[in-house]
């Protein structure tokens, strides 16, 4: 650049008339401040308006519903970061607000990964978020590493996403076996309490996914580790999205377990429990896995709900500062409380995403990728109220679990340390004949 502008001190008569008045520009230019005659630096020309993410996410389809939270809970993290001027980058010398490109995936596996792969390559997005459900966060991950660019996923935890050594993949759901473990410790402590008895069997109903896999892993590993506590009578995989879960509940029923143990998404979760009302079955206690107290499915099934258990990675019910501020703040911003868990881990993904950036002090997505796997949120919303990237760059914050009561109300019930209400167990009414 220095010798273009050398160039003007050629005597007149080689530069003629465009000459001249190129010289003249240039000489303004070295003379007047930048700002009134708009001549940038270079840092300056390639300073972005925005930090631009990708969110693909499912707000039409079969999982549009948790789709939806978790964009709403991107979004409010989105506002109030930019509330206060947006992310501080160090070497544009400013803070940029933060910019969302949107795609509903439809929750399609196929449409999610090509959308994932247009944010990252064409729309050069600095880092991608989305992922919601075991099937959409497979397809998504396969992305990352292609092109380079950070992805986190707010909505899938199965450990087949994290175990083939990518380095931008990141998630903020701690993983599916401990899901699965955690529910049979919860087991555990009942039977300790004598509230359930040892030695009781144990129905496994799992969605034919690496979710399903994860979830049934962990809970026979912990009864492995535990003899004496629970056998596990059943165990069969279901197809995602079955309309008739008759065939099921009736090999169920013929197992003659006491305690049911399903792993389903929201859609199938309702189905099943309201075919399971159906056929009169009545186990000492029942869970869904990570769902039971989302209010489509008490809105659907009324009582019939009651005293469904779920191991969660959020809870409302948390007693920190920051998670009551959180729902202040996401009523306002959508005018309803948070739904189940949904929206405050993707909440915290953005968040980490932002502290990233900030430590980076770049929008270059590699630094970014190096700055998320030392990043650490010690005001996180989730369980244990720090949240930081493992080596596989999975989270493993502790679940709680919880459980629906009489006239919608719900308790964290295990740890015992945050709980905010006690277990009931056995199921009322679970004395009748299963």
């Amino acid at each position: 650049m220095a010798r273009a502008w050398l160039s003007v001190d050629l005597p007149h008569g080689s530069l003629g008339r465009a000459g001249i008045l190129r010289r003249a520009a240039v000489a303004l230019c070295l003379s007047a401040p930048l700002a009134v005659l708009g001549c940038k630096s270079k840092s300056a020309e390639t300073a972005p308006d925005a930090i631009l993410i990708g969110v693909v996410l499912p707000i039409t389809g079969r999982e549009a519903k948790p789709g939806q939270y978790q964009k709403e809970g991107i979004e409010l993290a989105i506002k109030k970061i930019n509330d206060e001027g947006g992310v501080m980058v160090k070497d544009k010398g400013k803070k940029i607000p933060l910019k969302e490109i949107f795609y509903d995936d439809a929750s399609e596996q196929a449409k999610s990964a090509s959308l994932a792969e247009r944010a990252m390559n064409a729309d050069n997005a600095t880092a991608v978020l989305g992922g919601y459900s075991t099937a959409l966060g497979e397809a998504e991950s396969v992305m990352p590493d292609r092109y380079q660019t950070p992805w986190i996923t707010t909505g899938a935890a199965a450990t087949t996403i994290f175990n083939h050594g990518y380095q931008y993949v990141f998630g903020v759901l701690s993983p599916i076996p401990l899901l699965g473990s955690t529910t049979a410790e919860f087991l555990g402590s009942l039977a300790d309490e004598g509230k359930l008895s040892k030695g009781l069997k144990v129905a496994l109903a799992v969605e034919n996914t690496d979710h399903g896999v994860d979830y049934a892993n962990g809970i026979q590993d912990w009864i492995k580790r535990h003899p004496g506590y629970f056998e596990v009578a059943f165990n069969e995989k279901f197809e995602l999205g079955s309309p008739d879960f008759s065939g099921l509940l009736q090999k169920i029923r013929v197992a003659n377990a006491d305690i049911l143990l399903a792993d389903a998404h929201l859609q199938d979760y309702i189905t099943m429990h309201r075919q399971y009302l159906q056929s009169g079955m009545h186990h000492q206690l029942i869970s869904y896995g990570a769902r039971g107290p989302e209010g489509d499915a008490r809105k659907a099934l009324g009582e019939g709900t009651d005293y469904i258990f779920a191991g969660i990675w959020w809870s409302s019910k948390l007693p920190y500062k920051q998670v009551q501020q959180f729902v202040a703040d996401y009523k306002q911003f959508t005018g309803r409380d948070p739904d189940s868990w949904y929206a405050a881990p993707a909440y915290d993904a953005v968040r980490m995403l932002a502290s990233a950036v900030e430590q980076a002090g770049t929008t270059n997505r590699t630094a970014v990728r190096d700055a998320l796997r030392k990043v650490e949120l010690k005001d996180s919303l989730l369980p244990g109220g720090t949240l930081k990237f493992g080596p596989n760059g999975q989270v493993s914050n502790p679940f709680v679990v919880v459980q629906n009561k009489p006239d919608g109300k719900v308790d964290i019930v295990f740890p015992k340390d945050a709980a905010t209400g006690p277990a009931v167990a056995p199921r009322p009414g679970s004395a009748v004949a299963h």
